[in-house]
């Protein structure tokens, strides 16, 4: 047979199958079945994904959230940006995305369960809890809702993982976790 000739008048798929060919198609069936499997697995048991919800909102009502929180639990400010520092009590904290900042800091408490509300002012954003590997989308318009439990104490950094102009290199933001 020449390449320059046209192929024989055969239907293909009553060809019959090599024995290598059918291992091929078996061991990838096999995986493919494994892995159907263990995704779930890995999401319930594994702690891979971090479980969160998303509800609609608007960005005047989520910084009205934000803003009423940091009023009644700053405890101070920092000296850079003067951004305030806030320590609410266990249960819904805020935390706002914007051009090219994170607001407020937040200081939880370790091995206490808090529900994390995140949402963008302006653009996309992503959230990158570090060195815990948390990542998550912020789109303006959508609150995103993470329950975060510390179990080490320390300063942990936020950092945009989405591109989000000339000043995104200097969006990282910070989280204190206490005794």
């Amino acid at each position: 047979m020449s390449s320059l000739l046209p192929p024989p008048d055969r239907i293909w798929w009553k060809e019959p199958l090599e024995r290598v060919e059918l291992i091929w198609v078996a061991i990838a069936l096999v995986w493919s079945i494994v892995m159907f499997f263990m995704m779930p697995y890995w999401h319930v048991y594994g702690k891979q994904n971090v479980s969160n919800e998303a509800y609609k909102t608007t960005p005047e009502a989520f910084k009205a959230k934000t803003e009423a929180m940091v009023e009644q639990y700053t405890v101070r400010t920092e000296t850079a940006g003067n951004i305030p520092v806030v320590r609410p009590p266990v249960g819904d904290v805020y935390l706002l995305a914007r051009l090219w900042e994170w607001w407020p800091i937040l200081e939880l408490e370790k091995d206490q369960s808090y529900r994390l509300h995140i949402a963008s002012l302006d653009w996309q954003h992503g959230f990158s809890l570090q060195p815990a590997n948390i990542n998550l989308q912020v789109l303006p318009g959508y609150e995103m809702v993470v329950t975060v439990t510390p179990n080490k104490s320390g300063e942990y950094s936020i950092v945009c993982n989405e591109y989000c102009g000339i000043g995104h290199h200097r969006m990282i933001g910070k989280i204190y976790v206490t005794e």
